[in-house]
């Protein structure tokens, strides 16, 4: 009979064995535990805390994402091994215009196509091929690898790492940051988009109704009774500048317009429930908890009004000067009840509020014309701000039978 000589691995393929088992723990860590972390910088602080635990020498990591923003584009997370908490940066929509991002490698690694770089900094002198190079030699850095983080939408992305360790990243330093990081990037993605989801509801609908509509209320004729003071602006004389103006210098009116007025109903803790050509509907809840509601949702609408005629007046000092015609507005205020929920057609929902008290708003802003007035507010509603404001008398309204007394700011 012959015999059976028992052999064992070699230890080239012993090792390869054990990184390849290093791998699948570190990812099933990636997709169970990690993925449960709140939020971006919990989660690569985590990271690189468990790449350094695998014998990884991060000195530094940073993870760079394009966003889905108004005001943001890009936002950078940096975590540093002397830190303690992983640092944010966000940046506008101008900055892949700016020689810093022209001169960086995330140029290379977003727009141009590449990859991943690297560079072995205790190799190479002067002059450095980009000025991140320069500054982590000058910070004791001996290696620095940049990759791209592409998602399933095909948006570029882009991670970095560097070590201080003579001698700079290992091969299988390097192996196990490439086998772990498509599952980190899937966990970076899903947080990613709930942030979007969030920002797309917050920029549309506003905090308060997106942050409902996220819960689940998506139905149509979901909602629910809620008291709040009512807020509405409309701009005058608008269908004769928008006959008048080339649409850019429109455009620019409206929004410079709205800010004046958004901005004042936001700061006051108000939410813009929709913009409706020129005009603008908002809300200020009552607060359930304490005492008044009702007077202190009404003081932060009287002030936000008059926030917002000065900085229509800052505005028209500015357009003045230009040679352009001023702007002229009408805001009106009342307080009651509302359905605060989804109307519209099956597979188009529109989050707002509806009820006689939108009604009577409308119409009362309807007067600021007629009596030349820039905040005209119902009785219910003076009556909350003793002393602010004085009756204007009697007016009839459209839609309703009965005259309405308004009131306009005293002084």
């Amino acid at each position: 009979m012959g015999s059976f000589a028992v052999t064992t691995g070699s230890p080239e393929r012993t090792r390869e064995h054990e990184a390849a088992m290093a791998r699948l723990t570190f990812i099933d860590w990636i997709l169970s535990d990690a993925r449960l972390i709140p939020g971006i910088p919990g989660l690569l602080d985590a990271f690189a805390e468990k790449l350094r635990a695998a014998g990884v020498p991060l000195m530094r990591m940073t993870l760079g994402l394009r966003l889905l923003h108004p005001q943001i584009r890009f936002k950078n997370y940096y975590w540093r091994r002397d830190q303690d908490a992983v640092e944010i940066v966000q940046r506008g929509h101008d900055t892949e215009k700016s020689p810093e991002y022209l001169a960086s490698p995330i140029a290379a690694i977003l727009d141009q196509g590449a990859e991943a770089l690297r560079f072995r900094i205790e190799s190479i002198a002067p002059p450095w091929p980009y000025p991140i190079v320069g500054e982590l030699h000058e910070q004791g850095a001996t290696d620095y690898v940049i990759m791209a983080v592409t998602f399933s939408n095909g948006r570029r992305n882009m991670a970095s790492f560097a070590t201080d360790r003579p001698g700079g990243f290992s091969t299988a330093d390097l192996a196990l940051i490439d086998g772990v990081m498509p599952a980190f990037v899937t966990v970076v993605e899903s947080i990613t988009l709930r942030f979007l989801a969030t920002t797309v509801l917050d920029t549309y609908v506003g905090r308060r109704t997106g942050a409902r509509i996220l819960s689940g209320e998506i139905r149509r004729g979901s909602g629910a009774d809620m008291r709040a003071v009512l807020w509405y602006c409309d701009l005058r004389g608008f269908t004769r500048l928008a006959d008048k103006l080339p649409r850019e210098e429109l455009i620019a009116l409206l929004n410079n317009y709205f800010e004046a007025m958004g901005g004042a109903v936001e700061t006051q803790g108000g939410e813009i429930l929709k913009f409706i050509g020129d005009a603008m509907l908002a809300v200020f809840p009552v607060p359930e908890d304490g005492e008044n509601g009702d007077a202190v949702a009404a003081l932060r609408a009287l002030t936000a009004a008059e926030e917002a005629l000065a900085a229509m007046h800052t505005l028209n000092g500015e357009r003045a000067a230009w040679g352009q015609p001023i702007l002229r507005c009408g805001i009106s205020l009342h307080v009651g009840d509302v359905m605060y929920g989804n109307i519209g057609a099956p597979d188009r929902l529109d989050f707002t509020v509806i009820g006689p008290a939108v009604n009577l708003l409308s119409r009362i802003e309807g007067l600021c014309s007629r009596l030349d007035r820039p905040v005209l507010t119902s009785a219910a509603f003076a009556a909350l701000c003793p002393g602010r404001l004085g009756s204007l008398g009697w007016h009839p309204v459209k839609g309703l039978a009965e005259p309405v007394e308004v009131y306009g700011l005293a002084g």
